[in-house]
């Protein structure tokens, strides 16, 4: 088992109102993991991944990967501190 690791992504494209969030969420859990996956107010999806750090590589891949709904133009991460949250949220 890989090391905890938490990243948070901002993914850019056309995300909003296309079943996005669902689609991490699902792909999240899945394998594990916690975290989030947010409407923001300029059109962007800001996910956050914590877990195993090879599931949440495993993840931050499919999110601009060929079944991601919507069309995703970019996606930029950063590693942050481990939190230890529970569960996935949508919002």
């Amino acid at each position: 088992m890989s090391a905890p690791l938490r990243v948070l992504a901002l993914v850019e494209g056309t995300v909003q109102g296309v079943g996005y969030r669902w689609f991490v969420r699902q792909a999240a859990t899945a394998r594990g993991l916690t975290g989030s996956a947010t409407n923001l107010p300029d059109g962007r999806v800001e996910v956050v991944l914590e877990g195993p750090a090879d599931d949440v590589r495993a993840v931050l891949a499919e999110l601009s990967g060929p079944s991601a709904p919507g069309a995703v133009r970019a996606v930029e991460h950063r590693e942050d501190e481990v939190q230890a949250v529970r569960g996935f949220t949508v919002g």
